[in-house]
């Protein structure tokens, strides 16, 4: 029965297909909220899995000059390293499908997997464009997955563990931790905006400068996996911003309200930001990025050792 039940949580809900569908379901308000914002009429709600489907059904080529097993499996790595995450958060206001000490730091690499994979994809092809949109990914990479890092710990220090579960209830326990931490969790959602390359960090995929970026080569099932790939992540990224920043995540009522706040105030930031120069994006966040977090770290520790 253990392994039923394992196999349930890892392939049915919380993961799995539940995390796929979620995701297919905030790209649609992602995209519909800007159409809006932007007096558009926007996609109607079934266009991202529509959008799926028909990659799904073409023709997956492989170009010329490719090492096609990487090619292949680059995207399966990605979707599994995002779907893998989503067992050590509290997905849907659950406890953790899966937990153990030191989960946190698990799941952030694993979170770094769609980066890497894409900016493996990319450098894979020959075609000028993916090489440039790799370089780009690649290096966007190192300058926000640290900051970004280094607010999932602020938290950790607060509770004084490193497994997720224990971090999200004792943010249950002390609410609103956005409060004491404001810098911590505006750099992480400004974090995760530049970890999924979303506008106004969009820079590596940018269609006006270099076609599609990284992914210029893919068509077919990669795009489509990529694709699947990038929205489970930016709902295991929602659910750990708000477990650990906005007081936790204790039922579905309480997921939905809290994650959907920040994807609200995240298509806001897209429609009032134009998109940044790549030296914009990545030289500003790395300086001043890391530096407010590590005052605010000092501030917290002395607060601690005051107390």
């Amino acid at each position: 029965m253990d392994a039923l039940s394992d196999l349930f949580h890892l392939i049915v809900f919380p993961g799995g297909f539940f995390l796929l569908a979620i995701g297919l379901v905030y790209e649609w308000i992602d995209r519909k909220l800007m159409a809006l914002f932007q007096n558009r009429v926007g996609p109607r709600w079934f266009q991202p899995l529509a959008d799926v489907l028909k990659l799904f059904a073409k023709e997956e080529i492989i170009p010329q000059g490719v090492n096609p097993t990487l090619f292949v499996g680059m995207p399966m790595v990605a979707l599994a390293g995002s779907l893998t995450a989503a067992l050590y958060v509290p997905l849907a206001g659950l406890v953790p499908s899966f937990s153990f000490t030191g989960d946190l730091i698990a799941t952030l690499y694993l979170m770094s997997l769609l980066t890497l994979c894409m900016g493996l994809a990319g450098s894979n092809t020959l075609n000028r464009f993916s090489l440039v949109g790799a370089t780009r990914t690649l290096t966007q990479l190192f300058s926000y997955e640290a900051p970004f890092l280094l607010t999932m710990l602020g938290p950790a220090i607060v509770s004084g563990s490193w497994q997720i579960g224990e971090i999200a209830e004792t943010a249950a326990h002390n609410p609103w931790l956005v409060i004491s931490q404001p810098i911590g969790f505006l750099v992480a959602v400004i974090g995760l905006m530049g970890k999924l390359e979303l506008h106004p960090f969009d820079a590596p995929e940018a269609e006006t400068e270099i076609v599609a970026g990284a992914l210029t080569e893919y068509s077919g099932r990669g795009l489509a996996i990529f694709r699947l790939a990038k929205g489970s992540e930016l709902v295991v990224g929602l659910t750990l911003v708000a477990a650990f920043y906005l007081g936790g995540i204790a039922n579905p009522l309480l997921f939905l309200l809290k994650t959907l706040g920040l994807l609200f105030v995240i298509v806001i930031l897209q429609s009032l930001l134009t998109r940044l120069r790549i030296d914009q994006t990545v030289g500003m966040w790395w300086r001043y990025g890391v530096l407010l977090i590590l005052v605010q770290w000092g501030l917290i520790i002395a607060w601690h050792v005051l107390v």
